[in-house]
């Protein structure tokens, strides 16, 4: 791990940690303290995506989750097929016990997310509605769940992953029922209207490279705010795989700062790191590497990076292997809840930024 941020202190407390470990002295990072709690002392905060059927079934999830994470995203129930599977009707419910449970425990709730092209319900299909009726629905449905949990949610992933790899727009239901691009700027707008304290957020993967879609969205939303559209930060998600290369970690941080020096907050919003499977102690270490070098980089943008969330944990409960098969193991924390060397890391890494404030 390239150890450009903090240098020697961060070493020896590693070689410390290390030698400890092998004399049986640490058995845990919670020794330094809950992570919450090392993250907002070190000026960050540190999440994780929530699902309630876990929340209402897993007893030790719930436990680690109000002590470990400061900032929770509701994996799915804040999505629009959740919220909505019948026009005019939504269901509350899920969404209301995530929100619930981070007000009880004192965790900010990053809002995911209002318009994407997936997870949308059944009823909406273009052919049973005109561009005008799509759009009296699009901008309903964010003032409706926006103005739902008006105050109490910290930021908004607004839009999501409306760009594709090589830069172009995404082509959706959105995009075609606007005639372009312009539902972005009134997302944004709509949602303003309904939260005015929210910040609010362009959501999307793969923006943690130098790429032509990096380019391509951090021109867009450059442009966007120029023009008064309310875009506050840009949250990349963070979902890496060990069977590619990853930016060194200098490399990283020039990145993630042209954000910043455009005028946006950022947060990566949601860090797995999967690995070809089965897992072993060389790929564990591969892993605690990105995920280390991700958050150094956050902790690096001092005030500017607001926050840092894996996408879930336990491995057992991680979306990867449905998704990428022959990988998984992708979360921080095992299948049996056993911390891995990522999260151990984790927390030395925010152990030595919060002494260091």
């Amino acid at each position: 791990m390239k150890l450009y941020r903090y240098g020697l202190p961060l070493l020896v407390v590693c070689v410390s940690w290390f030698a400890s470990l092998v004399l049986g002295q640490v058995d845990s990072v919670t020794q330094l303290g809950p992570l919450r709690s090392l993250a907002v002392r070190a000026g960050i905060e540190f999440g994780t995506a929530v699902s309630a059927s876990h929340l209402d079934e897993d007893s030790v999830y719930r436990t680690l989750l109000s002590r470990e994470f400061s900032s929770i995203t509701p994996e799915n129930e804040m999505k629009w097929e959740s919220l909505g599977p019948e026009p005019g009707r939504y269901v509350w419910e899920n969404a209301d016990r995530i929100v619930a449970f981070a007000r009880a425990h004192q965790q900010r709730i990053r809002g995911h997310t209002l318009v994407w092209h997936n997870q949308m319900p059944v009823w909406l299909k273009p052919d049973a509605f005109s561009p005008d009726e799509l759009r009296k629905i699009l901008q309903r449905h964010i003032q409706t769940v926006v103005g739902r949990y008006r105050g109490s949610i910290w930021q908004w992933d607004v839009v999501n992953e409306a760009f594709n790899e090589d830069g172009t727009f995404r082509d959706t239901l959105w995009y075609r029922a606007f005639g372009g691009p312009e539902y972005i700027a009134w997302a944004f707008r709509w949602a303003k209207e309904a939260d005015p304290q929210a910040l609010l957020f362009y959501n999307d993967y793969n923006l943690e490279f130098p790429s032509p879609k990096a380019d391509a969205v951090l021109s867009f939303l450059a442009r966007l705010k120029a023009e008064g559209v309310p875009i506050d930060g840009i949250g990349l998600q963070g979902h890496i795989s060990l069977r590619y290369g990853f930016p060194h970690a200098q490399e990283l941080l020039d990145h993630v700062r042209r954000f910043v020096d455009a005028g946006f907050y950022v947060a990566f919003t949601e860090v797995d790191v999967r690995m070809p499977l089965p897992r072993d102690n060389t790929k564990d270490l591969a892993q605690a590497q990105v995920y280390t070098q991700i958050l150094s980089t956050c902790l690096a943008l001092k005030g500017k990076c607001l926050s840092f969330s894996i996408w879930g944990f336990p491995d057992k409960y991680s979306w990867v292997p449905g998704f990428f098969p022959g990988e998984g193991a992708a979360t921080p924390i095992a299948d049996d809840y056993s911390p891995k060397p990522a999260w151990y890391q984790m927390g030395l890494l925010l152990y030595v930024a919060a002494k260091g404030r």
